[in-house]
């Protein structure tokens, strides 16, 4: 019978510990949740020998065993034995060779916990770059471990790190018995008496239960008793962790003196040197960052327009199709307008989700997010984010969805909140189409200088208005939202390397299968809600309707398609969306609205495109929701009012733009928001704030320009 063991892999941040993850496991991956936190779980499964499979805990990169981040309690947990959910049965530790001192610390935690341990030495090329020259069998014999130098992007090494772990979970490989410091010195008293209480924890362990034994899962008079030797014995955290830190650096750097020769400092600067001098420059480095942010922005848009067209084209197809053979029943409505419908708005999201992901790990694998971050932390600190904010703002200019998804990476939880509420406010792919016919209805074709377009500065000009008030509400926010938190910008500037591209399209199809499973839940049933109020209304008048164009269409066989079109319009009119737009419509009229434009506005929040196909469908433009947009803009052109007056006026124009930059107008993005913060209070917030936001802004831009 084929043995299963379970293990946990670890490492320092930037360490390739996930290269050695993905190598290892391959596509034989699930990634979920740890409980009651938002920190990504990636389990994989391995075949260590023909004997022995193995799962795999992919745990967060932490630099040692006093956890401060979220992920590094999440890891710490687990290393501690105190999430039942995930037991290793041993560790494998993944140690940058080119930066070995601050990676063994780590290591020597580890060992001392007395859990079976084999470490995996990577970055031997960088090492050997810096001029490094380790004697791994040396190094091996001074920490008592199987020490595996690897390549996992070359595939070196993998064989016989899988062989050292069969070996140790068969116990060939003994854990050390002798401690790495003399952990019983840091405090005797208080390490004994935790011990006689629980007689299998390490001295180290029984430290560590003495500093957090309030964070563990642990009985009532346990706590108790522990909190008394703590007393007695006048146990000082803060001292025994200095000391503790203290005494394991002065042993490994006795042991790298035994082990591990390294160049002159004085030698020239490698080649990350020499490209940061540039990179992180005090005025290239920001021209830089804007030339590469803006071909992420570009890209996104140019290469997922022609897979999102496919997959428009593809479900029109379908539906088409299926129109056809189905008969004429509420099921066969229900199946094509609101099951296809909402299936299409989930996938049509996917291609921008999977792009910008790709994009993203391809430039954290090259080390130059890190620098994106430093260079913007000055001015996101000032208004309480940090550097590491930025990427997931500038990704919501394509999609808030993956944009919020990317904030995970902010350790702190208060500026990671304050991202996911302000990043919908950048102007999305979604709102093009409302903003490109809304600018063609209002604002003349005038050119500057012969070449700037006024459309095109009012299409800037949005985007710039939804960025500058996503600063002004952090700034704002951060004065109400109490999470009392210290926030430390500790940022390792990785070595430039060239991207992992297998390692790139595993995380697009991850995120990309999070997004589709979990948010897309909550889509399909918002989807069938929508399409339940626009095609339903009270009996009496539907039924009028019916045959009050019944009749029509029997008498002008000819115009029976714009008849049919005319009836669609009714009915979505007496519906039960059409009969919420005549009710909202006294409360958004001051904003230059009516209620056709009421109905837009709510069935545009299953997604903010939906707003033109509303409007065709409204319009009656043959064709419907495809109809030609020259000819809607027409349509939308001549609309007129009761009194005769028209509806899309200049006022009207642009304060149905603003509303649409400020507005949280997509059910996706509360999903998401929901799935992130665990939570209906900060995306029901989220709702409020941008709703009240845009119903403000778009009173005073209807009143100033009306």
């Amino acid at each position: 019978m084929k043995e299963t063991i379970h293990i946990a892999l670890v490492g320092n941040p930037n360490s390739g510990k996930s290269s050695l993850f993905n190598v290892l496991t391959g596509l034989n991956q699930k990634v979920g949740n740890f409980p009651g936190v938002t920190v990504d779980k990636k389990v994989g499964s391995s075949q260590i020998s023909p004997g022995m499979a193995a799962t795999i805990i992919d745990l967060p990169g932490t630099y040692s065993l006093y956890p401060r981040r979220e992920d590094e309690w999440v890891a710490y947990r687990v290393l501690m034995q105190q999430d039942k959910q995930v037991e290793p049965n041993m560790v494998v530790l993944v140690a940058d060779a080119s930066n070995l001192k601050r990676n063994l610390l780590f290591a020597s935690q580890i060992i001392d916990l007395k859990i079976p341990v084999v470490i995996a030495l990577s970055m031997m090329d960088l090492a050997k770059s810096k001029g490094i020259k380790i004697d791994v069998a040396e190094l091996e014999r001074e920490l008592g471990v199987p020490i595996i130098p690897i390549n996992p992007r070359k595939n070196k090494g993998i064989p016989q790190l899988k062989k050292a772990v069969e070996q140790t979970a068969q116990q060939l490989y003994k854990t050390p018995v002798r401690d790495f410091i003399n952990n019983e010195a840091l405090a005797t008293g208080a390490v004994n008496g935790v011990k006689e209480l629980l007689p299998e924890l390490s001295d180290y362990k029984a430290i560590h239960y003495l500093i957090n034994h309030e964070s563990f899962a642990l009985s009532d008079p346990l706590q108790q008793k522990i909190e008394s030797i703590e007393q007695d014995f006048k146990f000082n955290h803060t001292k025994t962790q200095a000391e503790e830190i203290l005494q394991r650096y002065q042993r490994i750097g006795t042991i790298l003196k035994q082990s591990v020769s390294e160049p002159s400092p004085l030698q020239k600067s490698l080649f990350t040197e020499k490209l940061d001098d540039i990179l992180l420059h005090r005025r290239w480095g920001y021209l830089i960052l804007l030339f590469v942010l803006f071909t992420l922005f570009q890209s996104v848009f140019w290469l997922a327009e022609y897979p999102m067209n496919l997959i428009d084209w593809s479900f029109s197809q379908l539906s088409g199709w299926f129109a056809q053979i189905l008969p004429d029943t509420w099921w066969s409505d229900l199946f094509i307008n609101g099951i296809l419908a909402g299936l299409s708005g989930i996938l049509v999201f996917v291609p921008q989700i999977m792009i910008l992901f790709y994009l993203i790990t391809t430039l954290e694998d090259t080390g130059y997010m890190a620098r994106i971050s430093f260079l913007t932390d000055k001015v996101m600190r000032k208004v309480g984010l940090n550097g590491k904010s930025v990427m997931p703002m500038i990704s919501g200019f394509a999609c808030a969805v993956p944009a919020i998804m990317s904030a995970r990476n902010i350790e702190n939880k208060k500026e990671r909140l304050l991202t996911i509420l302000v990043t919908p406010l950048m102007s999305c792919s979604a709102r093009l189409p409302v903003y490109t016919i809304l600018i063609a209805l209002v604002i003349p074709k005038t050119y500057y200088l012969g070449f700037l377009s006024l459309q095109g500065l009012v299409m800037m000009g949005l985007y710039l208005l939804g960025l500058a008030m996503a600063l002004v509400v952090s700034y704002v926010a951060k004065w109400f939202i109490k999470i009392q938190e210290k926030s430390f910008f500790i940022l390792e500037l990785p070595t430039y390397r060239a991207p992992r591209w297998k390692n790139a399209a595993m995380t697009m199809i991850n995120k990309a299968k999070i997004f589709v499973l979990e948010a897309g839940k909550v889509i399909m049933i918002i989807s069938l809600i929508l399409w339940a109020l626009s095609n339903y209304g009270p009996k009496e008048k539907m039924k009028a309707v019916e045959t009050q164009y019944a009749g029509l269409i029997e008498k002008n066989p000819a115009d029976a398609a714009a008849l049919t079109q005319q009836k669609n319009t009714e009915l979505l009119q007496n519906s039960y969306a059409g009969i919420l737009g005549r009710t909202i419509e006294p409360v958004i009229a001051p904003l230059g609205f009516d209620w056709k434009i009421g109905i837009a506005l709510i069935t545009s929040f299953a997604a903010r495109e939906v707003f033109v196909g509303t409007m065709a469908t409204l319009y009656s433009v043959e064709g419907g929701a495809d109809a030609d947009e020259s000819t809607l803009t027409q349509k939308m052109k001549t609309a007129v009012r009761a009194d005769g007056s028209k509806v899309y006026t200049l006022g009207t124009g642009l304060s149905l733009m603003v509303f649409y930059v400020f507005a949280m107008q997509c059910m996706s993005t509360l999903a998401i928001v929901k799935r992130e913060t665990r939570s209906w209070k900060w995306p029901l917030i989220q709702l409020a704030y941008m709703t009240g936001l845009a119903y403000i802004m778009s009173l005073l831009v209807f009143h100033l320009f009306n």
